[in-house]
């Protein structure tokens, strides 16, 4: 039995120090437990996180490179570089990023430390999705039928689709987490589907090798824990259904499974953990399953061999923290436990928070983090706080939020509970989406499959663009820039301006708020308050607490002080005629939180445009981003829903499309090139011909 590295013997009074090469939650939550177990914490971090919490919480710190992750985080030379300075004795790869690397993994051992997950030539075996089924079918695993061969010519694929049929699904073989997925149907969207991955591929996992499997129409994902130690020992933690999926990537994870029977369940974990003692697996790992719509058949799809997202559900029903078995088992300590002593409790969901606007297709958001509450029962895992600056280079999740209970209807109303009671400003997020899904009927009847959401949510949107602002929301955005201004840090605008001196009180504070699908006032502003389109004069008087109206607006944190941004980070808690609020100002807008939703209101009276007559149509980028393709010159005919520019994101491909047939007046863009929101891509004038 390979047993792991030995390092030179340490001083007995030597504290080992445990070095994460990854970033954000995953980082925090290791060094969470790491700082339990006595171990020291070592980060390595990126320009962009420079401050970020990971790395104010660990006890030293190495910045490995700029923000793009394959000039930092990719990095395995920045990493090794990093871990001789920060004197590391274990490197914990999180998941992503290099966490899946063999030639990481070897790197990591030869330089004569403890690689925190299974050995490299475990890794280079289970890390392909092609190599992987091949040794589940040596182990007698079910798989499902498909394409994972070394001849990687568009004939070579075009014929083994013919052979495993359509519909399939297109995959990076060595990726994870959906990213580069598709769905093909037919033959014809072969092509580019091929074209698309491998782009993805090669820019994610740094290997453009593709796969091709036969689609299930409606599943359901199940997946296995596992653990393995370097003296033979395997256990199982039971299984999690991964099923609640949007573009192959999970939104909602739950254990146990709400379709598993016992029997199944048998073969699930049985599968598993005969799959880990015939590849000599070590450390955690989680063997992915597609079960058909009869529950009783399933066909392993890959093995994640490394920590998952969702591991914290895992943890809940069994009382066992993951982390330090895994951290345990990398210093070759025998695993604590037997198959025996595992006697999962109850039911535990967990749903992933992101930074993503669900009103503009969950394009991911990138902006700073002005407010931020978690609920006051659930676990939350996250590796932003309030402050945080979420950029276009990483994954946009912000949190985790897990939740455990009895059984499966307490839980989902706990989950409930928890979601009512976070509120996030300063970036739009997919909480409304997660307050849906936890109150929906076929969730709540476990019956979901991981195509069922597409189809079913299909279009969906939170309302909150077409719904009327409430009145106490416009109110406490007023009472909120008045606070700014009396702290004697307003500007010099005449319409937010406070009044002229009255006998026995103050004058109003004049606050212009721009108030789209307002609803009518009932007295908060002055009757006589003069209103330019969609603007409203809202009269706060008082020093605080405030009146506007007839409604009293209380800060429930009365310490005024200025964040150094721009922003007036007063308390965020307000409360309006006692109800619970919160709001920030930034420069020219104010966030409020009311009633869990969120509003961004800008003050001040809003410019008028006038668009050019006659001049051609403008692209915008839908989001910050870098071109990687630009399908059209300047001349060309295009129809519309054509394809004429994509931008990358957040490890997202958008498709920049022509909202109607025309000409192509002018390409204001190049491959390569890094673009803002809203930045001109391409310029269309006139009809088709």
């Amino acid at each position: 039995m390979r047993q792991p590295p030995i390092k030179k013997k340490k001083s007995p009074h030597h504290v080992p120090t445990v070095l994460v090469a990854n970033r954000g939650e995953i980082a925090v939550r290791v060094f969470r437990t790491a700082r339990r177990m006595g171990l020291r914490c070592a980060a390595v971090y990126s320009e962009a996180d420079f401050g970020a919490p990971f790395v104010r919480m660990a006890d030293a710190a190495y910045c490995i490179g700029p923000a793009p992750a394959a000039q930092s985080y990719l990095r395995a030379d920045r990493i090794l570089e990093a871990a001789r300075a920060l004197k590391a004795d274990l490197i914990h790869p999180g998941f992503g990023f290099l966490s899946e690397d063999a030639n990481f993994g070897r790197a990591v051992e030869e330089a004569g430390y403890a690689f925190v997950g299974p050995p490299p030539e475990v890794l280079a075996a289970m890390g392909g999705k092609d190599e992987a089924k091949r040794i589940a079918q040596a182990a007698g695993v079910p798989t499902l039928p498909g394409y994972g061969g070394n001849d990687q010519d568009d004939a070579a694929l075009e014929r083994a689709a013919k052979e495993i049929g359509y519909p399939l699904i297109v995959k990076p073989a060595a990726g994870g987490g959906g990213k580069g997925m598709a769905v093909v149907r037919q033959e014809d969207a072969l092509p580019g589907a091929l074209e698309s991955a491998r782009r993805v591929a090669a820019g994610a996992f740094g290997d453009s090798k593709l796969l091709l499997e036969r689609y299930l129409p409606a599943p359901r994902h199940v997946e296995v824990q596992v653990i393995a130690d370097a003296f033979g020992n395997v256990v199982h933690l039971g299984e999690r259904d991964c099923s609640l999926q949007r573009r192959h990537q999970k939104i909602l994870e739950e254990t146990p499974s709400p379709i598993v029977s016992p029997a199944l369940r048998e073969q699930l974990t049985g599968a598993a953990v005969a799959l880990c003692r015939h590849v000599g697996y070590r450390n955690p790992g989680t063997c992915d399953f597609l079960v058909d719509e009869d529950a009783e058949t399933f066909g392993f799809i890959e093995m994640n061999a490394r920590l998952q997202v969702e591991h914290p559900v895992t943890e809940m029903v069994t009382g066992l923290d993951l982390v330090e078995l895994q951290l345990r088992v990398a210093m070759g300590e025998a695993l604590p436990l037997t198959q025996g002593d595992i006697t999962p409790s109850g039911h535990a969901i967990e749903v992933r928070l992101y930074a993503e606007d669900p009103d503009a297709g969950f394009l991911p958001q990138s902006g700073r983090v002005l407010h931020l509450r978690w609920p006051d029962e659930a676990r939350v895992d996250s590796g932003v706080d309030e402050g945080a600056e979420v950029t276009t280079h990483y994954d946009p999740m912000l949190a985790k939020v897990i939740v455990h209970a009895d059984d499966r209807p307490a839980a989902l109303e706990e989950l409930a509970d928890a979601l009512a009671e976070i509120e996030v400003l300063g970036l739009r997020t997919n909480l409304p989406f997660l307050r849906t899904l936890a109150v929906d009927d076929t969730v709540r009847a476990g019956q979901v499959t991981t195509t069922w959401l597409e189809s079913a949510y299909a279009g969906w949107t939170s309302g909150i663009d077409d719904a009327t602002v409430p009145e106490p929301a416009v109110a406490l955005a007023g009472a909120a820039e008045a606070a700014r201004i009396l702290s004697g840090r307003g500007g010099t605008d005449p319409w937010s301006a406070a009044g002229p001196w009255r006998h026995l009180e103050p004058g109003p504070t004049h606050v212009v708020v721009q108030v789209p699908n307002a609803e009518e006032g009932t007295g908060e502003a002055a009757p006589d308050s003069p209103r330019f389109g969609g603007e409203r004069v809202v009269d706060v008087r008082g020093t605080g607490p405030f009146r506007v109206g007839d409604r009293e607006i209380v800060q429930a944190d009365a310490a005024h002080e200025p964040d150094g941004t721009g922003c007036f980070s007063a308390g965020h808690g307000w409360a309006v005629d006692g109800i619970r609020a919160a709001a920030v100002t930034t420069p020219g807008a104010v966030h409020v939180y009311w009633e869990g939703q969120p509003y961004e209101l800008a003050l001040g009276i809003k410019p008028r445009l006038v668009d050019a007559e006659g001049g051609a149509a403008q692209l915008g980028a839908p989001m910050p981003g870098t071109v990687i393709a630009v399908k059209v010159t300047a001349g060309d005919a295009v129809e519309r829903g054509q394809t004429l520019v994509v931008v990358e994101a957040m490890k997202m491909e958008l498709e920049v499309k022509a909202a109607a047939d025309g000409t192509v007046a002018a390409v204001l863009c190049s491959p390569g090139e890094s673009v803002t929101k809203g930045q001109p891509l391409v310029a269309l004038e006139g009809a088709a011909d």
